[in-house]
């Protein structure tokens, strides 16, 4: 069995590139009973046009349809199922028994994977599920690696677990911290990630805060990579990556990354430490906070949070492609952070190797010559030397 990569889209631009650059299933949530309200999120026209496409390349759709429901959330839900079962929708993703149990009676032609949100941690917890008809259950993100090879031998469920992105200052999104602090519930799509806001801290009239910035109460992002090859042994059936909120250069170097890894381990039955530290050069493009392995290896302390605000934001995304001439091999760029003539560049396509090359010669619009390229969204016409696409993404050369 091969394990599936999982991967999110906030969007049906970001979807496409998922699947593309190789994800095997893609996941995101409608406008409508999911959480990740901030999300872009997607229209019922929008689902239809993405099932479309995925099923084309021979990939799942999955949608999120996890909200914590109260009493007045049902409204529509019914109508809302049978139609994701028209548009061909493969699974739904679920927090609520109760929206499982309708799903399974008005729309049975899809799956139901229960969602981390009811951190199911315990092969008790997985035939509780499997016996209310659960298709698949998403572990929590606080399961560690030597429960997973204690839990899978006792069932025959498929189980999804995460791998990359985000934490949550509480168990798999139990957190009421949002709705305290703002009044958006986290549980109804409506977290405002208050954990990664950065706070004073006072012990009664004392103010405790450090010399260098201000506290958080969030933790690293997790990078399961190094526990990537247990995983694969262990045949989990899906690994999943966090991030519908992320832009489409992100979800293209993880993916990318990671199905790299993964490709690597099904040639040979192994990934070795070169392998590793190519999938790895090709995650941290996007980092745009300190990672850890989450809980895999067991308890983490201090290593694990982040504290202070000392993180910044990468800026190694230079452009996307918009257009390429096979002719003349110029592509044409839209600018998306500062780069100027003569600087190194790199051509990320979603198939083969990274392709560096030197920034020679930039025109505008109108053919004007161009020394520095510093406005957003600028178009150029430059220079490329392999093919490119509408896919392909330009950064700059790691250091």
């Amino acid at each position: 069995m091969r394990t599936e990569l999982l991967a999110p889209a906030g969007d049906l631009e970001r979807l496409k590139v998922a699947i593309v650059y190789g994800a095997d299933a893609v996941y995101f949530g409608g406008k409508q009973f999911s959480l990740r309200a901030r999300a872009s999120n997607f229209t019922l026209e929008n689902i239809k046009e993405a099932c479309e496409f995925a099923h084309s390349y021979g990939k799942r759709v999955y949608v999120t349809v996890n909200i914590i429901p109260h009493t007045g959330d049902f409204e529509g839900l019914e109508d809302y199922l049978k139609t994701l079962e028209s548009y061909g929708v493969d699974a739904i993703i679920c927090a609520s028994q109760s929206i499982m149990k309708t799903g399974k009676r008005v729309a049975p032609g899809m799956e139901y994977h229960i969602s981390t949100q009811q951190t199911t941690l315990s092969s008790a917890g997985i035939k509780y599920w499997q016996k209310l008809g659960a298709d698949r259950v998403v572990l929590g993100r606080e399961v560690t690696l030597q429960q997973l090879k204690e839990i899978k031998p006792k069932t025959d469920m498929p189980l999804e677990v995460f791998i990359h992105g985000g934490m949550c200052a509480n168990y798999s999104g139990r957190c009421t911290i949002s709705n305290h602090l703002t009044n958006r519930d986290a549980n109804r799509g409506g977290c405002a990630q208050s954990c990664r806001w950065f706070y004073h801290l006072w012990q009664d009239e004392q103010l405790l805060d450090r010399d260098d910035g201000l506290l958080s109460m969030g933790s690293k992002d997790m990078c399961a990579l190094d526990n990537l090859e247990n995983l694969l042994k262990l045949q989990v059936s899906s690994l999943k990556i966090e991030g519908r909120m992320k832009t489409a250069y992100y979800i293209a170097s993880i993916v990318k990354g990671y199905r790299y890894a993964m490709d690597c381990y099904y040639e040979k039955g192994h990934i070795t430490e070169e392998e590793l530290k190519k999938a790895a050069g090709l995650l941290q493009l996007a980092e745009n906070r300190e990672t850890f392995p989450g809980f895999y290896n067991g308890q983490f302390g201090r290593e694990g949070q982040l504290y202070t605000s000392d993180n910044t934001v990468t800026q190694t995304f230079l452009a996307n492609v918009l257009e390429y001439d096979e002719q003349t091999g110029e592509a044409v760029l839209e600018v998306r952070n500062h780069f100027e003539k003569g600087d190194r560049a790199v051509v990320m396509n979603p198939q083969g190797d990274e392709v560096p090359f030197v920034l020679e010669k930039m025109l505008d619009e109108e053919g004007n010559e161009v020394e520095i390229a510093n406005k957003p969204m600028q178009r150029l016409r430059v220079k490329v030397p392999v093919k490119v696409n509408s896919y392909t993404f330009i950064h700059s050369e790691r250091k």
